[in-house]
C-alpha cells in the first residue's frame, strides 16, 4: 500500500479517470488498483457521487448556462463541474468553497486559457444559490 493521498490527489485521480471515460460510452469506473494505486477512498467517493447523481448534475449545470447546451461545453470544463458539484451537493464535507476551488485549478492544469473563469463563475452561482435558499428556509 502507498502513501496516503491528499484531497487534491484524490480530486485529480478521480478528475483523470472521469476525463477518461468521456472518451467511452461506458460509466467511468476507476481501474483496478494495480492499474492506478493512487486511487482512494475520496477518489471512489467522487466517482461514485458523480455516477449516482449524474442526471441531476447535468440538469444543474444545463440550468445555468446561458445561451449554451452541455455540448458546448469542453470535456475538461465539463468534468470539473460535474466533480466540483458532485462534491458540493453530496460529498460528506460540504465545503463548496475548496470544491470551487480544486475545480479550477484543475482547470487551470489541464483546460483552454480561460476555461476556469466559467468553471469558477458557474459554481459560484449554484454555490450562492444553494446558500440563499438554506437561509431562507431558516
Amino acid at each position: 500500500m502507498g502513501k496516503k493521498l491528499t484531497r487534491r490527489e484524490s480530486r485529480e485521480a478521480a478528475f483523470l479517470t472521469a476525463f477518461a471515460a468521456t472518451f467511452e460510452p461506458e460509466v467511468p469506473t476507476l481501474p483496478s488498483e494495480a492499474e492506478q494505486p493512487q486511487a482512494d477512498a475520496f477518489t471512489h467517493q467522487l466517482l461514485a457521487a458523480m455516477n449516482e447523481h449524474a442526471a441531476e448534475l447535468d440538469a444543474v449545470i444545463e440550468a445555468h448556462l446561458k445561451g449554451w447546451t452541455l455540448n458546448r461545453v469542453s470535456r475538461v470544463s465539463l468534468v470539473a463541474l460535474r466533480l466540483a458539484l458532485a462534491e458540493m451537493l453530496y460529498g460528506e464535507e460540504q465545503k463548496p468553497g475548496v470544491a470551487i476551488n480544486e475545480a479550477v485549478e484543475l482547470v487551470k492544469k489541464y483546460g483552454a486559457d480561460t476555461d476556469y473563469q466559467f468553471v469558477n463563475g458557474l459554481l459560484g452561482t449554484v454555490a450562492r444559490e444553494r446558500e440563499e435558499s438554506a437561509e431562507a428556509q431558516c
